[in-house]
């Protein structure tokens, strides 16, 4: 989901409606037509530094295993380039690097890319770190995992600083060689339908334990939700008031972790 936003949604008879959450997919269409949703997050096993800046440049994916040497590497779309302090992601805290939407697949194996642009502070000093040539084209980390259509996986890269920053003996030089664990989990479940007529744009609503997410429907009247937490849920469809046509509800709907539910097609009346 790339946008949380408050929404307010008139309904007929002039009910006004608040919900909670607004769940901005955009790639719906695609999401659901052999696509994944792949998420690729960086957090820190912390080390003894009172900072630890990484810079990184990208993120690629190799999807044949089959495929020698440098072929068959492609940078992810959406990669969030910059320079981060590892230190701050502790304690739970993530941030995101990639968000993205992918072919669906086997992802064999993920290269983090990092610039010129990485330093610790020690003692109040900031202090660059050296990276070994045989790193500089990037840190590969096999994956050997498949994502399967219609469901967003979320990929953790643990970077390990007390095993990645190596002190170069008396020379007061740091060298920055990377252990990072990967962990791939689904993220949730995905929600997803369609409405009719498609040419009338509707706010559709999830309530589960008092809690909404929202999304409307695409032009082609589909709707997605992703990595909504398992449960069952009540749908409320709420067409645009010009429409003519009357709001709808439907309860029970069982959202599973890892899967993907469609709901089918869901008609208005008048």
């Amino acid at each position: 989901m790339t946008k949380m936003n408050n929404l307010k949604v008139w309904a007929a008879g002039g009910l006004l409606l608040t919900a909670g959450i607004i769940a901005a997919c955009s790639s719906e269409d695609e999401v659901r037509g052999g696509q994944s949703g792949f998420q690729v997050r960086l957090t820190d096993a912390p080390g003894d530094y009172e900072a630890v800046w990484i810079d990184v440049e990208d993120v690629l994916i190799k999807r044949d295993a089959d495929t020698a040497g440098e072929g068959g590497w492609e940078s992810l779309p959406g990669v969030q380039r910059g320079v981060y302090n590892l230190l701050e992601l502790v304690d739970g805290r993530d941030t995101m690097l990639v968000d993205a939407v992918i072919p669906s697949g086997t992802i064999h194996q993920l290269r983090l890319v990092l610039g010129e642009d990485n330093w610790i502070t020690v003692n109040g000093e900031d202090i660059a770190l050296t990276t070994p040539s045989a790193q500089q084209s990037g840190l590969k980390l096999k994956i050997n995992a498949d994502v399967n259509p219609g469901i967003v996986y979320g990929l953790v890269l643990d970077f390990d600083v007390a095993k990645s920053i190596v002190k170069a003996g008396n020379s007061g030089k740091y060298i920055l060689k990377p252990v990072i664990r990967t962990f791939l989990d689904a993220q949730g479940g995905n929600l997803a339908g369609d409405v009719w007529p498609d040419t009338v744009q509707t706010a559709v609503l999830a309530i589960a334990d008092g809690d909404t997410v929202s999304t409307y429907t695409s032009e082609d009247g589909g709707f997605l939700f992703r990595s909504l937490n398992p449960g069952s849920y009540q749908l409320r469809f709420l067409p645009d008031t010009l429409s003519g046509f009357l709001p709808y509800d439907t309860a029970g709907v069982i959202v599973e972790e890892g899967k993907l539910t469609d709901i089918g097609t869901i008609t208005f009346t008048e």
